[in-house]
């Protein structure tokens, strides 16, 4: 059985089109408690800033009360403090609403169970097949209760701070934080504040509409001109709902997150604290691995997905995870990705080496690398089609060895992901670009 809504992480999709309505979110409830709180339990549910947050977390209180289901409403927060506290409170099951760097039309929701950990594609598919049907409501007697937790934003901030080595502070570091005007926009400055640097907000002014919009990791650019103009020692950008991050060092450069790894996965090793294989994505650039490499690292790659990664890390016994995009997976501190946590460590490092941000990146080279994403009538597998693979076979060999040909499907739209690296930037951009125009006349 393949999965009809869920997707890469999660649901997700434009408000008020199928799937992501109120009526929907009700009956994904209720599916879910069926599956993961059968006999009564709590439910943890959070959100990002969206507008349609409020929607969607009445209608899941809705469906899950009616299931039986005990119902602890933490408002605005990042999703890694919804599966941090989704263990604090020994919840069975946290509900995260957000479509993470997607603008703010669209929305999703996605689920952690009681180990804080994202659910498998199995689980997934158990609830799958209770969707199609109404949800349940049981007698008055066995209905669940709901209430509101007034502390969930602090006891993050002291799960964040807990993760900072005892013997560090950011006393005189100067830092600019760019919160997305999503889920970490109080978090972030806060948790800051407390180790002692000195932070300067971006993007933590929130109205519901303007989540990810010219801000946070996937627009850094004026996280950049700050960076610079205040002279800060560095910048950190998360997403929307806060489980990615990306960097900026001391001269604006954006430090994206295979930079990231290769800066945790180098000090870790050199302080004897690395174990297992690092593990990137197949989107991970060639830089990295060669890089890691040369340190006599080891580096494998997993599906693209954050889920995927921690899988991976646990069936290899590693530590120590991500992707590009910036989700960060530091299993010795937490057990999901999680951008502020990811952004402390790297910061502990800075401190206790005295190295700047770019001093810690220079190691370890990009290769240049293109992405088109060919946007489709629907989703549909690359691999099922001779041109592609015929003109994919051809852009390999003229690569010879020097770079890679990777093509996917996105988990969270009808996008086709042609991805092109290599040592020649023009060449790269060629075959990109060419890839692309077969991908998109297959796609019509």
């Amino acid at each position: 059985m393949t999965r009809k809504y869920f997707g890469t992480d999660g649901v997700r999709g434009t408000v008020g089109n199928d799937p992501m309505s109120a009526e929907f979110a009700l009956r994904l409830a209720s599916a879910a408690a069926q599956v993961l709180v059968p006999e009564g339990g709590t439910v943890l549910i959070g959100k990002d800033t969206r507008m349609s947050g409020y929607m969607f977390e009445s209608a899941l209180e809705a469906g899950f009360v009616a299931a039986g289901a005990d119902v602890l409403l933490l408002g605005p927060l990042p999703t890694p403090g919804i599966a941090n506290l989704t263990q604090v409170f020994k919840a069975n099951l946290g509900v995260v609403i957000s479509a993470s760097h997607n603008v703010y039309s669209d929305n999703g929701i996605k689920f952690f169970d009681s180990a804080g950990a994202k659910l498998s594609d199995e689980v997934e598919k158990e609830i799958e097949k209770l969707l199609d049907k109404p949800a349940i409501t049981l007698e008055s007697g066995k209905l669940g209760q709901a209430k509101r937790i007034d502390t969930a934003r602090s006891l993050y901030q002291e799960f964040c701070i807990s993760t900072f080595p005892d013997d560090l502070n950011l006393e005189g570091v100067k830092v600019v934080f760019d919160g997305a005007n999503g889920a970490g926009y109080k978090v972030g400055p806060r948790t800051l504040n407390d180790l002692s640097a000195e932070v300067i907000s971006i993007g933590c002014s929130p109205n519901g509409r303007n989540i990810n919009d010219g801000c946070g990791s996937m627009e850094p650019g004026l996280l950049q001109k700050t960076v610079v103009a205040v002279e800060a020692a560095a910048g950190i950008a998360l997403d929307g709902d806060g489980d990615r991050v990306v960097m900026v060092d001391e001269l604006g450069q954006v430090v994206d997150g295979d930079q990231l790894l290769y800066v945790l996965a180098t000090a870790r090793k050199a302080q004897g604290l690395l174990n297992g294989p690092v593990v990137g994505t197949i989107m991970s650039n060639l830089g990295l691995e060669h890089a890691l490499q040369r340190q006599n690292i080891e580096f494998r790659r997993a599906a693209v997905g954050d889920r995927y990664v921690l899988e991976s890390l646990r069936e290899w016994g590693g530590t120590l995870g991500g992707e590009t995009s910036g989700h960060m997976i530091c299993l010795d501190q937490t057990t999901t990705g999680d951008g502020m946590v990811s952004a402390l460590q790297i910061l502990a490092i800075m401190r206790r080496t005295g190295k700047r941000l770019s001093e810690l990146t220079a190691g370890m080279t990009r290769y240049p690398q293109k992405m088109v994403n060919v946007r489709t009538s629907k989703k549909m597998d690359p691999g099922q089609f001779p041109a592609i693979g015929a003109a994919v076979c051809e852009a390999e060999a003229e690569l010879a060895q020097t770079g890679r040909v990777v093509l996917r499907a996105s988990g969270t739209e009808p996008v086709i992901r042609v991805m092109v690296e290599g040592e020649n930037e023009n060449q790269v951009i060629a075959l990109a670009e060419r890839l692309a125009v077969v991908v998109a006349e297959a796609a019509t």
